[in-house]
């Protein structure tokens, strides 16, 4: 049977469902399982187009590695992006309150066509795609579409295990 997330902008009330890819990202997929639920502050991607994140504290005690990485998400991708603090930029570290952490994960999920994963300061970053929306996409890329409109302030994106 497969696992099941809902992932949920709380603020505007909508979530979707996701299906995790376990025989193509096992690792990931059993970290982020592992500690569910997370979620955080919501934000709209600057760089990579059509991409909704939050930015967790790390939950992982080694790093997963990159399995399945892509750097053109498609609608529908969950992915997972792992950054160490030195790549991360002061000040959007402080903007985002994370500063002083020694790294953070970035959970993300991809609404929209056209996206391309690289960073002027970084070049090319490559993310795991661990999981699959199947149910609710046009739902939420509307929703993801208001927060690149209307703004993030006061959204959070929540993760947790659907209910059977």
């Amino acid at each position: 049977m497969p696992k099941l997330m809902t992932i949920t902008l709380e603020h505007r009330g909508v979530s979707c469902v996701a299906e995790l890819l376990e025989k193509d990202a096992p690792r990931t997929c059993e970290a982020v399982w592992r500690s569910l639920p997370l979620g955080g502050d919501a934000y709209h991607a600057k760089y990579a187009r059509n991409e909704v994140y939050t930015m967790v504290e790390r939950f992982t005690e080694d790093e997963v590695g990159l399995e399945n990485p892509t750097v053109t998400p498609i609608p529908g991708d969950v992915v997972f992006f792992s950054f160490a603090g030195g790549m991360l930029d002061r000040r959007f570290k402080e903007e985002k309150g994370i500063h002083g952490l020694p790294g953070v994960i970035d959970l993300a999920i991809f609404y929209g066509r056209n996206n391309l994963l690289l960073n002027g300061d970084v070049g090319w970053v490559p993310g795991n795609v661990y999981a699959t929306i199947v149910d609710g996409l046009d739902r939420m890329a509307e929703a993801c579409n208001d927060v690149w409109r209307s703004g993030g302030v006061g959204e959070r994106l929540v993760y947790s295990r659907a209910e059977s």
